[in-house]
């Protein structure tokens, strides 16, 4: 779900008289990754120059994402003292006190402590834009109001903390964050979730296997009727609009892209989608045969799903496969996780962040799918 207009300024940060901007990461479930990318996106805004603060995050104990706080400013919390239990929450006149351009948010459905200026932490978020301060948050699926009683049907369980769907109906930019379940799973056991002691209550509970894939279709489903409800708004108001949905699966010689086509294909299937598939070749490498055997497989897999196959030669990956999308007028980009070196990504940015800031400004959300190396 993405609104923002093409021919918005290089910086879209520079703040005139205006309501500020939401981006919302979603995901089907905790431990997806949905702060970490919205703080891996921060730090390189923040190489761009752009006033980037942190509002609240959640670590919940995980190493990684604690990690990635690690370089940007922090507002300090406001502290709330309740029947004698000191609390913390985030501090919303501190930071308009502060006034950045750029705010992050963690938990939007998050109901703030009795006593707190306002009750819910979407509404802190609503004080925020409204001052002109862009907003940068995060929500899992099973909090959207209208879903409820599905959730529940699912899962078993009633979510209490819970957001109304105008607030993903209004945001500028929705980003699907997404993982197989079978990933998810993996992360549970290795403690990258929640402690030790919680991991096999959650597993048989919340995180079962068949929760975890009708969540993670809720997810892609909610965002895709989103972006089609909007653009039929565009279309009969008489703004011209693709209502189309694209999907573009982003092909390498690692073995985990046969794994990519059959993701983006489902995501096709799922959006009543068109689906392609980019191969872009170094000008100056040769394939070996096994890489080049490697890449036929993925053309005629491709094909199967009844998808079109693109090849072509360019230097430069992101660039191309950000041309392509523009010329294919593609909605929906799927890539795997970045399988470069630490000290490559160090030096020249990670593939992930270069190509999203290529296409920051268009209508295009970016699926990062997680594989194994």
């Amino acid at each position: 779900m993405y609104y923002q207009s093409n021919s918005a300024p290089e910086n879209a940060y520079n703040r005139p008289a205006r309501r500020g901007k939401h981006k919302i990461f979603i995901g089907m479930a905790p431990g997806v990754g949905k702060t970490y990318k919205m703080l891996e996106e921060a730090h390189q805004l923040k190489q761009e120059g752009i006033d980037v603060v942190v509002g609240i995050v959640e670590t919940h104990g995980r190493k990684e994402t604690a990690d990635k706080t690690m370089g940007l400013e922090i507002i300090p919390r406001q502290v709330i003292a309740k029947d004698g239990v000191v609390l913390q929450e985030m501090d919303t006149e501190a930071i308009l006190a502060r006034s950045p351009q750029l705010v992050l948010v963690d938990e939007l459905a998050h109901t703030n402590t009795p006593g707190a200026p306002r009750e819910k932490r979407y509404q802190d978020v609503a004080i925020l834009l409204e001052s002109g301060i862009d907003v940068y948050s995060t929500v899992n699926i099973q909090h959207l109001e209208s879903l409820n009683d599905l959730v529940a049907r699912i899962t078993g369980i009633v979510v209490r903390e819970r957001v109304p769907d105008r607030i993903l109906e209004e945001a500028d930019q929705v980003i699907v964050v997404d993982v197989t379940p079978e990933t998810l799973e993996q992360r549970l056991l290795d403690g990258k979730i929640y402690a030790p002691e919680k991991i096999q209550q959650s597993l048989t509970n919340f995180f079962q296997r068949r929760n975890l894939i009708a969540l993670r279709e809720l997810a892609l489903r909610e965002v895709a009727d989103t972006v089609e409800e909007e653009a039929n708004e565009l279309t009969l108001s008489g703004q011209s609009c693709n209502i189309h949905e694209r999907v573009l699966v982003c092909i390498s010689t690692y073995p985990n892209a046969v794994q990519l086509i059959r993701r983006g294909a489902r995501l096709a299937s799922y959006m009543n989608a068109l689906f392609y598939g980019v191969f872009v070749d170094y000008p100056d490498r040769f394939l070996t045969k096994a890489e080049a055997v490697h890449i036929e497989t993925c053309e005629k897999l491709c094909q199967e799903f009844g998808g079109q196959f693109l090849r072509i030669q360019h230097a430069n990956v992101p660039q191309a496969i950000a041309v392509i999308a523009e010329q294919q007028h593609i909605t929906q980009i799927v890539i795997g996780e970045s399988q470069e070196s630490r000290w490559r990504q160090i030096i020249k940015g990670s593939f992930t962040q270069r190509l999203m800031h290529l296409i920051r400004h268009k209508h295009i959300d970016l699926h990062i799918i997680a594989t194994e190396k």
